[in-house]
């Protein structure tokens, strides 16, 4: 029987996709000592791709690029399993060079699959590649371009064995934790675990995006002032003026003001199809009961964004008052304290929300995912890292004996939460009173007062539903009913003769 094979065998890794994110990991992995191939479907990328590694004097492995998808997966053959990794769009891209390499392909081989792919087709691929010994993992690569060649935070899913093989390699390419040194790259669990984790993560990552811009134009419109990763790349945005010789693409060109005023407010990935990722998150967390508002708030406020045409008309019917200058703002330096807050408690609903829901899905799908490792995994290279939230998180959920399915039920997090209400609802009715958009930040505020609310106005709800469909309810101070399970109720009253 011949010995298994070994990572150090492992000289040269493919890359599909010769886009920004395929490109930068080719580099990234060249800069690491492996060499790498690199294939597209478009020859225009390969080309770009090739002209960009050519003036870049940092690569150490050899990058070789091919337009026939044979003769790549051929420079592979040499080593004992073909490693290759994807960067292409979710969906039928992947399909689509999957059916193409497929005949090229051995018992042994791995695919990383580092798209925004939706976890149930990773699934689908998993099954379909099983039979044939290929093992096919579904890997969230986090962090944008610029990570993807620094450093990534990633989230690989699948066959254990096929991960651990692989994890070395990944554990040298990847972003490493500022804290202590630890690679963010962990094994999340088998099937579609992996980027079921990555898809949640865009979730929360989104949540607070809308919280950062939506705070941004509160300090900028009404205020006039102008250890996060947001708000690190946000500082830098509003520093950034316009140059006479612009970027080196001649974006940011002028002779004064910042290139932010260039940038149009509509956000459009929810919209060309190049992004699945929080639609899918929004649709689960509701399919498996989970409230989600923060992350479902700044989701629906970019989707409104994008169809900015739509948005105009609309704006000259309604008429309604633009966000404006506070001109009774008497201490400009105790409410930007307060947004301070706000946007604080509005990103821990944001990661409550986002690891409740992996919780779920994982309880659900039984995938045994560890949260404290998303902890680790998203403390550097990827967009969401937040230095204060991991730290109290990590150590908590890591040494958690059971899963925890509530993190409102940590009595860290409920201090945090407890402690920064005032100052989320101060900033909220502030923003109400001139005219800022706050739907991330306001869903917070609401999101924590009925999450932790002993008696909510849905008793109405569910009155009304029994008037009409018969729903029954279960009573107040009734043994077995209050709090009872969430099943159908044990009483229907007759309203009105039917």
């Amino acid at each position: 029987m011949a010995p298994s094979p070994d990572i150090s065998q492992i000289k040269r890794i493919g890359i599909v996709g010769a886009g920004n994110m395929g490109t930068m990991m080719s580099f990234g992995f060249s800069e690491n000592g492996l060499d790498v191939s690199v294939f597209d479907v478009s020859g225009k990328n390969v080309d770009q791709a090739r002209e960009m590694a050519g003036r870049t004097k940092t690569l150490q492995g050899r990058i070789d690029h091919f337009k026939d998808i044979h003769e790549f997966t051929r420079s592979l053959d040499s080593q004992p399993r073909k490693i290759f990794l994807f960067s292409v769009t979710h969906g039928r891209p992947a399909d689509s060079v999957l059916e193409m390499i497929e005949g090229d392909l051995k018992a042994g081989d791995i695919i990383l699959d580092g798209g925004n792919e939706n976890y149930r087709n990773t699934e689908r691929r998993q099954e379909a590649l099983e039979p044939k010994g290929v093992k096919w993992i579904g890997m969230g690569v986090s962090g944008g371009y610029q990570s993807a060649r620094r450093g990534p935070s990633m989230s690989p899913g699948g066959d254990r064995e096929a991960v651990e093989f692989v994890l070395p390699l990944l554990e040298k390419f990847s972003a490493k934790s500022a804290r202590d040194g630890k690679p963010c790259v962990q094994y999340m669990g088998p099937r579609g675990a992996g980027h079921y984790v990555k898809m949640v993560h865009n979730g929360i990552e989104n949540g607070m995006l809308s919280v950062v811009c939506e705070a941004w134009n509160f300090l900028h419109t009404s205020l006039g002032l102008s250890g996060t990763y947001l708000i690190q790349i946000g500082s830098e945005i509003c520093q950034t003026r316009k140059t006479p010789r612009g970027d080196r693409h001649g974006e940011g060109k002028g002779e004064g003001g910042y290139v932010l005023d260039d940038v149009l407010d509509k956000v459009v990935q929810d919209d060309d199809g190049s992004e699945g990722t929080l639609f899918w998150t929004v649709m689960d967390a509701a399919r498996r009961h989970v409230s989600a508002p923060t992350i479902a708030a700044g989701h629906f406020f970019r989707v409104a964004s994008g169809n900015r045409a739509q948005r105009l008309k609309v704006a000259d019917r309604l008429q309604i008052l633009k966000p404006r200058r506070a001109v009774d703002a008497k201490d400009k330096a105790e409410l930007v304290e307060s947004l301070r807050e706000a946007v604080y408690a509005s990103f821990l609903c944001s990661f409550c929300q986002g690891l409740e829901l992996i919780a779920r899905a994982s309880k659900d799908e039984g995938w045994d995912v560890n949260l404290g490792k998303c902890i680790q995994i998203w403390r550097a290279g990827c967009i969401i890292q937040e230095d204060h939230v991991a730290d109290m998180l990590e150590p908590i959920l890591l040494g958690a004996t059971e899963p925890i399915m509530n993190m409102k039920l940590v009595d860290e997090v409920a201090a945090d939460l407890r402690g920064s209400f005032d100052a989320l609802k101060h900033v909220t009715l502030k923003a109400v009173e001139w005219d800022n958009y706050v739907p991330a930040i306001g869903a917070s505020l609401e999101y924590l007062k009925y999450v932790g609310g002993g008696t909510l106005a849905t008793r109405f709800m569910e009155a009304e539903m029994d008037f009409f469909g018969a729903h029954a309810y279960d009573k107040p101070d009734v043994r077995g009913e209050d709090p009872g399970k969430p099943t159908k109720g044990a009483h229907h009253y007759e309203w009105r003769p039917a």
